[in-house]
């Protein structure tokens, strides 16, 4: 079964929302690299429509005007790129299609085709209907040593999320970069049980 991967910009306060106004200042080779890595090294990309607006309006140019980002754009559009929209849509970069039929079966099949890894690069609405649905394999989040406080955040009010630390790495910048995987579940524990860790006495 292929693994979803997604990958996101987030701040020391849970922000996601535009991390094109805070974002750049930590941007280095490192994070290239782990960009790269996970988006760049997949043969299709999962994302939500305001996400795909977004790229689709800079990357076609980025790859045609042959600059230093030229080879990660034209990865990205050599890729299959699957859009979640509730509306209707007309594609204009190539290798883009629309999620057709119900999310979770629709991206369950998806899953369920040959091929390589699939990633995703912000798109926070489509992040949480997959873990929801327990169809998020791993979860990249770059944790950029700000607090925006302001925005909206990657989890609001409802259920618990439990997850597990799969790695986790510092950049020179002060980013740390953790990546997640789903966890069954939280175990119970009190006061009592954390207790028996603290330093005991002479």
């Amino acid at each position: 079964m292929r693994k979803i991967a997604a990958g996101l910009f987030i701040s020391l306060d849970g922000v996601v929302e535009a991390p094109d106004q805070w974002h750049f200042p930590y941007f280095s080779d490192e994070m290239g690299a782990a960009v790269d890595a996970t988006l760049g090294s997949a043969d299709t990309i999962l994302i939500g429509r305001k996400t795909y607006d977004s790229f689709a309006g800079a990357w076609p140019e980025r790859e045609a005007a042959g600059g230093e980002d030229a080879p990660f754009a034209k990865k990205l559009g050599d890729a299959r790129k699957i859009v979640v929209s509730r509306q209707d849509l007309e594609f204009t970069w190539r290798n883009s299609e629309q999620l057709k039929g119900d999310f979770v079966e629709a991206v369950t099949a998806l899953k369920n085709e040959p091929g390589g890894d699939i990633a995703m690069s912000g798109s926070v609405s489509v992040v949480r209907q997959l873990l929801d649905a327990g169809l998020l394999d791993e979860l990249h989040l770059m944790v950029h040593p700000i607090a925006v406080r302001k925005g909206m955040r990657l989890f609001d009010e409802g259920d618990s999320v439990p997850l597990r630390l799969i790695s986790s790495e510092a950049f020179r910048t002060g980013v740390l970069n953790l990546v997640y995987a789903p966890a069954d579940s939280v175990r119970e524990a009190s006061y009592e049980d954390a207790k028996t860790h603290l330093p005991q006495g002479e």
